[in-house]
């Protein structure tokens, strides 16, 4: 190539390059966001899988969108998440959507029904069975918009500090149980309290707590539940599994640009198998390690199961009439439960339970 045409062909480059590189950086702003949590520090798979969600925001938007998380108490505490999003303190946060359920019963489905779904269950019928799309409809409400993060699987029943033998033992107990479950349990006699995490110890040392139940082996392991309260029961029929969600105000969320909002899904959906995917390694160990250091494992008994099934049912019944994002959500689920037992009963079950009985033979 002759100079002169090099040169010409070099300053069309050239030009082209600082259109460009303008552009670019106005697609790719740097933007920060403030990230509040419901959540210790000390729970590392919980606080653990917000901190790997902002690192993956960063990771795929070459460190342009700052996603900076806090854990309960650094803001705001833990069970005000939704409320500091709502009214723009922070412009995002990571919480169990079913500790709102005191401004809409609805808000429970988000994390959990009491005898509703387990976690492969839920997230299908949140991304696939329209529940996602219906719990935003609820979130608008408070100028939020929702997406999906981890799950911490099937939980447990719960710390006890006596044995509980039928449905009368829970009259009168005075139980931490999160979210909405709190109303079947005052249905049945139980006095529910709703606390955060970090204050369920004392409470149970003191005896102003009966009984607690946080999420599973793991969790409740570093939490030292083990020390004050010995009896150990299970299943946690409250949360056949315990979804958590990013909640982000919608105002914020509006104004980001399209490939940061993907950057925000798809973390999330990456945060859904590390906090799953996670609990399902160490909650095995922990419990290994619990009973070896003096958990008594209990399975509730049939009476109590059935009688809290047909409250909750009742419950449901009642809210269905008077809450429209209630009822929809619920026939929406209900409908979904009964197929996609049947198809769990088939496959699932089948091959779980003879895993489970060669393991006994070994």
């Amino acid at each position: 190539m002759k100079r002169r045409e090099f040169l010409k062909a070099g300053g069309v480059g050239l030009a082209a390059s600082a259109v460009a590189a303008p552009s670019i950086a106005q697609s790719m702003p740097e933007i920060k966001w403030r990230y509040t949590t419901s959540w210790p520090k000390s729970l590392d798979t919980l606080y653990g899988g917000c901190e790997y969600f902002a690192k993956r925001v960063a990771e795929v938007t070459d460190n342009r969108f700052q996603v900076q998380p806090f854990a309960a108490g650094e803001i705001v505490p833990g069970l005000q998440v939704l409320d500091a999003v709502s009214n723009g303190t922070v412009e995002m946060g990571n919480t169990a959507l079913y500790y709102y359920w005191g401004k809409n019963a609805a808000f429970t489905f988000g994390t959990s029904l009491p005898f509703g779904l387990n976690t492969r269950q839920h997230i299908s019928w949140l991304n696939f069975g329209g529940g996602q799309d219906m719990l935003n409809d609820l979130l608008k409400e408070y100028n939020c918009f929702g997406i999906p993060t981890g799950s911490t699987g099937a939980q447990m029943g719960g710390w006890f500090r006596k044995e509980i033998k039928s449905t009368e033992d829970l009259k009168g107990l005075k139980f931490r149980v999160g979210g909405f479950a709190g109303t079947i349990i005052a249905k049945v006699g139980g006095v529910p309290q709703q606390i955060a995490g970090g204050d369920i110890y004392p409470a149970l040392e003191k005896g102003t707590l009966d009984a607690a139940e946080w999420v599973g082996p793991y969790d409740d392991e570093k939490l030292g539940f083990v020390k004050v309260a010995k009896y150990y029961y299970y299943p946690g029929w409250w949360e056949g599994t315990g979804q958590g969600h990013n909640v982000i105000n919608l105002e914020k969320w509006n104004s980001l640009p399209k490939h940061y909002q993907a950057a925000i899904d798809i973390a999330s959906r990456d945060t859904f198998t590390w906090v799953t995917g996670k609990y399902d390694y160490v909650n095995a160990p922990a419990l290994k390690r619990l009973v070896g250091a003096g958990a008594l494992l209990r399975p509730f008994p049939q009476e109590v199961l059935e009688t809290c099934y047909k409250a909750a049912n009742e419950i449901y019944a009642d809210l269905s009439q008077s809450n429209p994002h209630f009822g929809k959500m619920h026939a929406s689920l209900a409908a979904f439960r009964n197929d996609s037992l049947a198809w769990m009963q088939v496959a699932e079950l089948s091959f779980d339970s003879f895993m489970m009985r060669m393991r006994t033979k070994a």
